[in-house]
C-alpha cells in the first residue's frame, strides 16, 4: 500500500511516541512534529475513517494493524539508513534528517539489499569479535 509521505511521519511518530511514553495524544503529536493542533486533529480524522489507527474516548490514540505495519516499516527504514549514513561517517544530525527523506523515496528492493548489506556485515564484525 501506498501513503503518502506525510501520512507515513504521522504513523511513525505515533510509534515512536507510544514505545517512548506509552500513550499518545493528538497533543503529543502535535508537539513532537511541530504542527498545529487543528492539523493534527484533521490528519487524525482521516486516518480513523480510513482505518490506520483507533481513537478511545480519553482521547487516546492506537495504531491499528495497517497503520502499525505502515509504521514500523518506515521507522525501520529510519533506523536502518541513519546507522548506515552515520557508519559512513555522516554526522548523526545529517544523518538522521537525510535518512527521513530517504525512508519515503527508496524502493522495496534496494532498501532490501541495504538490509541484507547491512545484517551481512553485522554478521561478519561479530564473527570476528569472537575469534578474539
Amino acid at each position: 500500500m501506498k501513503i503518502q509521505k506525510s501520512a507515513e511521519d504521522y504513523l511513525e511518530t505515533i510509534l515512536v511516541l507510544k514505545n517512548r511514553t506509552g500513550a499518545v495524544r493528538s497533543i503529543d503529536i502535535a508537539n513532537e512534529m511541530n504542527f498545529s493542533r487543528p492539523s493534527v486533529s484533521h490528519a487524525m480524522k482521516q486516518f480513523r475513517e480510513n482505518g490506520y489507527i483507533a481513537i478511545d474516548e480519553g482521547g487516546y490514540i492506537e495504531l491499528t494493524g495497517s497503520g502499525r505495519e505502515i509504521a514500523e516499516r518506515i521507522y525501520e527504514r529510519h533506523t536502518l539508513l541513519s546507522k548506515c549514513l552515520i557508519a559512513l561517517g555522516v554526522e548523526e544530525k545529517t544523518a538522521k534528517e537525510d535518512a527521513c527523506r530517504l525512508e519515503h523515496a527508496i524502493s522495496e528492493e534496494s532498501f532490501g539489499k541495504i538490509r541484507e548489506y547491512w545484517n551481512r556485515k553485522k554478521a561478519e564484525a561479530a564473527g570476528q569479535e569472537a575469534r578474539k
